[in-house]
This record gives C-alpha cells, structure tokens and sequence, in this order.
C-alpha cells in the first residue's frame, strides 16, 4: 500500500501482525505478547494444554546455548505473528524446565510440537526455513485462513470503524489480508478507508488486489464509483457560484446537475439526490436522461441497501411512473 499521502503512514503494515482473529475484544487488537510467551513446568498446563482447546499451540523447547534455537526463534516469531491469531506460540527453556521435554521424549532442540485440544498432534525439529514453518502452521491450523476467525475479524473491524477508531480498522483489515489476500469485503473496506482518508492512490492500490474475475464485484465497483464521482466532481469548482447561477437561472440544469456531484462529493447524499430528481422532473429529456443516469451512478456508488439508495429509487420512480 502507498504510504504517500496516506495518514496512517503505514500503520496498516505495522500493525498487521498483531492481530488475533480468535478472541480478540470487539474493535480491538491483540498486542504481540498475547501470541508469542515464554512458560514454566507450572504454567504449561494452562499455557499450553488448556489454551489449545481455543486454538492450536506451537511450544518451542530450546536452550540458550543451542545455535540452530538463535536462527530458529526470530523466524518462528515473525511467522506466528504473520498468522493474526490462528495459533499461538510458547517457548520454554529446557535448562531451567526440563521436565515437559523429557516427558514428550524430545532427543534434540530446537525442537516444535504442536498441540490441539490438549494433544500433541504434530511437530518438527532443526532450525527450518521460514516456508516450511508457514506449510507447518497451515497443517495443523487449516490452510483456508481460519473462516470463522476472518468473520469475527471483519465485525471487529466493522465496529472499530463504526465507533471512529480508523487505526484499528486499518490494523484488522490488512491483518485479513494477510490471511485471506482475496477476501473482497476486507479490500473493498479498507480502499473505502483510505479513500475517504484523501489516499485515492493508497485505496487504488487496495482495489488491484481483487483476483482475476472479481474485479467488478459489487462491493469494489461501489468504491470505483465513489472514487470516479469525487474526481468528476474536484474539476466542478465552486458549488457558491453554482448556486448563484441557479438563483438568477432555476432552470440551468447543468449548474443544478454540477452542485450535486459536489454535494455527492461533499457526503450531502440526500440533497445531491434532491438536486437531480429535480432535474428529472422538470425535464426528463435534458441531456439524453442525463439526470436520471446519473442517480444509478450514485445508487451504485452509495450501495443498493443504503437509506438514501432507497428513499431516492421511491422518489424517483414516483415522477417516472406517476
């Protein structure tokens, strides 16, 4: 994403990792040190055996002279934060709490089991590549992203956004993606953010993620459109001098048809409607329907279940059809 005239100045990917799907508060991330902690013989029960019935644990048994553990733990640590809460990651130092290991019948460290609903069910050994860590966390937590955590995510996400926090939505949006790179609800989401923050470029970007074939889904053509009508409406000018002239002209219907791509612009739905119904109704003909076109533009642009969407199609198909 452009950092470029974005005013998140690349939280999006900063934060990203930080996110955890399962469990997290409504609106709220889960900050790094809830995925990744250190345990004890005492704590492991709780750490591990009872945190694995929410979401698959990944214990790293290491010491601190063992080499391969110093190149294994910074790349483990980057790729379960890269997960957003699909698994958790617990370390323990089997100098100190040897015990666990002995018990598991670990030969060799650095050494990775993974544990789901209270089990062992899966592991490696050796200080592996970061792809094959990432295939590992796919097996044992799902290779589709973890849908229903995706879904608590983007309501998290909504509601974040809903209440005005933008950091936290961004956050939730692009940690999504990172999951799912082709969930079109968080890309449309998060191009909207960024648009209605002044980043056309940034939201732009967002929109090219869309895979091949879904391009014109309903959710990012409505961002399209949005984006369209602002440019069309940035070349207009001035919406005081277009009112002048519909004061001394109420029948200037290319000035009445300007002022409402700058209301619609302006976020003034219900009067850039206004303006062009009123166009359709004292002259249905004026610039090939022109009016009545550009109404579906912004029923697009404003999406089909909108109130002003709806109050508007009654209105107008009142004049059409009376």
């Amino acid at each position: 994403m452009s950092n470029e005239n974005n005013p998140f100045g690349g939280i999006s990917s900063q934060y990203a990792t930080n996110v955890q799907f399962g469990g997290a508060p409504a609106g709220g991330a889960a900050p790094a040190a809830d995925l990744i902690k250190d345990t004890t013989t005492a704590a492991f029960s709780a750490d591990v055996i009872q945190e694995s019935r929410n979401q698959p644990v990944l214990v790293d048994f290491w010491a601190p002279w063992c080499g391969p553990c110093k190149q294994l733990t910074p790349v483990i640590e980057r790729v379960v934060q890269a997960a957003g809460g699909r698994v958790k990651l617990v370390k323990m130092n089997i100098d100190d709490h040897p015990a666990i290991a002995g018990q598991l019948g670990i030969q060799s460290i650095p050494a990775v089991i993974a544990f789901k609903d209270g089990q062992p069910v899966d592991g490696f050994m050796g200080a592996v590549p970061e792809s094959q860590i990432r295939d590992f966390i796919d097996k044992v937590a799902g290779k589709d992203g973890g849908q229903p955590q995706i879904a608590e995510a983007l309501a998290a996400a909504a509601e974040a956004r809903d209440a005005g926090d933008l950091q936290t939505a961004v956050q939730i949006y692009d940690a999504v993606l990172e999951q799912a790179p082709d969930n079109l609800d968080a890309i449309a989401a998060l191009a909207e953010i960024l648009f209605e923050a002044g980043d056309v470029a940034g939201a732009n970007e967002v929109l090219a993620r869309a895979p091949e074939g879904k391009q014109d889904a309903p959710a990012l053509a409505s961002v399209r459109a949005r984006i369209t009508l602002a440019e069309e409406a940035a070349a207009l000018g001035d919406s005081a001098e277009l009112e002048r002239r519909l004061a001394q002209n109420p029948g200037d219907h290319q000035a009445r048809f300007d002022l409402a791509m700058i209301q619609n612009a302006n976020g003034q739905r219900t009067e850039a409607a206004d303006s062009l119904l009123a166009i359709v109704k004292a002259d249905r003909t004026w610039n090939d329907d022109g009016a009545r076109a550009q109404l579906l533009k912004l029923f697009e642009a404003w999406g089909f279940t909108d109130e002003v969407t709806l109050a508007t199609r009654r209105k107008l198909s009142s004049l059409l059809f009376s």
